[in-house]
């Protein structure tokens, strides 16, 4: 990454609200007077990769106003030889943002990449390069891989306080050299205001910055797109996305807590009366498009985010979509549930996936864990959010979907199934056997959760019996809504051996402490 800082707060800011005029004005980005700026275009917000493969990659920018983003590769960080990408206009229809895919790169190598913004009427005129790296996937299985994940990022109100290092999770993060970070959902917090100060059990206060977006809840698309821009204030995060290509996923918080397709907003909340779900989501897929570089978006009208991403021999990452295709949250006890958590769709592709992978591990990515209850209570009605409601016997709802899932996996005789989730906000590891559990067609696996990044800690979830899950290990607060200032903030590693196959899971503190290790075995049939 350029070693050149952000602008002064008012300056990013000042630049927000010349983009949201923008956005007002008709025509998009060529008719944009007010983008009429001196100098040259800026990359301030930094650069992402995204979705890396053997042989392909796609890089993330964001301008300060209109221009060509262009990238060049080389081997490296000299850019000696590069090779030349011709991206996209940049304008105020994506706000600015773009990104560029990379094809026929070598496997397993390190690319240093570097993007030049470029005035779209004067090609001679561009801002100073902003630079960054990622390695390509192995396509020999002794190169071995890593990879880190975690969720939950500036939640509850908790947001950049710099007094603490940001978002200081982050550079623990980069310290493992990860091939990739796996973002397991809640990006943002569109729901979620931050205030300027928020006290402390021992009497102290917790400073964020803050944003107008961030001072009150998502609406509008241009709210959204605040949402995301926020998190790119933090330098730990920004040196992060530098180095480290992601794998996104997303969750309830990107539009709102606990959200389904279909919910209609009542009154008496921060939202106008019968404001739907439906269209706010909308507004968040587009924005979580614009600042995120992900393979499926845009292939599809409902903007598909669930993916398969190849990494080499040794790795298959299955990133699910719990969200979009869900029914609506409810008691979870019907004894016929086609749609699922997944919707049918997209459990028929995951079934695919998984018999078709040869990956000696195959992660299963899911935004929200299987055996951990997950309330959603309403007036009157004991809802639930997630797979599990806490009834230990038969399958019941959503865990219907799950119960046809292992019992795929287990007569398909597909092995290396490992599950890893956020969304709790606490760190714990589950293994599910049948020997303990109501429902017994399906073998042994473990699932891992781990989060959040920068928000709220909350204690442990209570244990749904149907699928046997034995917590072997957590570590939570003993109360709610723990501020980052206190710790308990949480991310995951999995270190796969290149030369024995073993996968190796360790749970991790903020600043990188090893709480927890496990190491499972490759080739085996459950374990």
């Amino acid at each position: 990454m350029s070693e050149r800082s952000l602008p002064g707060r008012r300056g990013v800011l000042r630049g927000a609200a010349l983009a949201s005029a923008a956005l007002a004005l008709p025509g998009g980005a060529g008719a944009a007077p007010a983008f009429a700026l001196s100098g040259r275009p800026r990359a301030d917000w930094g650069v992402q990769a995204g979705d890396v493969t053997v042989d392909s990659g796609l890089v993330w920018v964001r301008s300060d106003r209109p221009a060509r983003m262009i990238v060049e590769t080389a081997a490296t960080e000299s850019f000696r030889e590069p090779r030349r990408w011709q991206g996209p206009l940049l304008g105020a229809d994506t706000d600015f943002t773009g990104t560029t895919r990379l094809r026929g790169l070598p496997a397993g190598e390190q690319i240093h990449y570097r993007v030049t913004l470029a005035d779209p009427d004067d090609p001679r005129r561009t801002g100073e390069p902003v630079t960054g790296t990622f390695r390509t996937a192995p396509d020999k299985r002794r190169r071995g891989v890593r990879f880190v994940w975690s969720g939950d990022l500036a939640g509850q109100g908790w947001g950049i306080n710099e007094s603490i290092g940001g978002y200081r999770i982050f550079d623990a993060m980069a310290r493992t050299d990860p091939d990739f970070f796996l973002c397991s959902g809640d990006n943002i917090y569109a729901d979620g205001p931050i205030p300027a100060t928020a006290a402390l059990p021992d009497g102290s206060l917790y400073r964020s910055l803050t944003t107008e977006a961030k001072s009150h809840v998502a609406i509008t698309l241009d709210d959204y797109r605040g949402n995301f821009r926020y998190n790119l204030l933090d330098d730990a995060l920004r040196r992060f996305n530098a180095r480290v290509p992601g794998v996104i996923q997303w969750d309830d918080h990107e539009v709102r807590n606990n959200w389904y397709p279909g919910e209609v907003i009542g009154s008496g909340t921060p939202y106008p009366a019968g404001t739907r779900l439906d269209d706010l989501a909308h507004r968040s897929r587009r924005a979580f498009s614009e600042y995120f570089p992900i393979s499926t978006l845009g292939t599809r009208p409902d903007g598909r985010i669930y993916r398969v991403l190849r990494h080499g021999p040794l790795l298959d990452v299955f990133v699910l979509d719990m969200r979009t295709y869900r029914n609506a949250n409810s008691p979870d006890d019907q004894t016929t549930d086609p749609v699922g958590i997944l919707g049918r769709e997209q459990l028929e592709w995951l079934k695919r996936e998984l018999s078709a992978s040869r990956a000696v591990w195959k992660v299963i990515a899911a935004d929200m864990p299987l055996g951990l209850v997950v309330p959603d209570p309403v007036e009157g009605r004991p809802d639930f959010e997630a797979v599990a409601q806490g009834d230990p016997g038969a399958p019941l709802g959503r865990e219907l979907q799950i119960a046809e899932l292992l019992r795929f996996i287990k007569h398909r005789r597909i092995t290396g199934t490992v599950w890893l989730t956020a969304d709790v906000h606490h760190t714990s590891a589950q293994h599910y056997d049948p020997a303990r559990a109501a429902f017994k067609d399906f073998e042994p696996f473990w699932e891992f959760v781990s989060g959040p990044l920068n928000a709220g800690a909350f204690p442990a979830s209570a244990l749904d019996g149907t699928f046997g899950p034995d917590r072997v290990f957590v570590k939570a607060p003993a109360v709610s809504n723990v501020s980052p200032a206190e710790g308990y903030q949480f991310f995951g590693e999995v270190d796969i051996d290149g030369a024995s196959g073993e996968l190796t899971v360790r749970l991790r503190e903020y600043d990188g402490t090893v709480l927890f290790t496990r190491t499972l075995r490759p080739g085996l049939v459950g374990q």
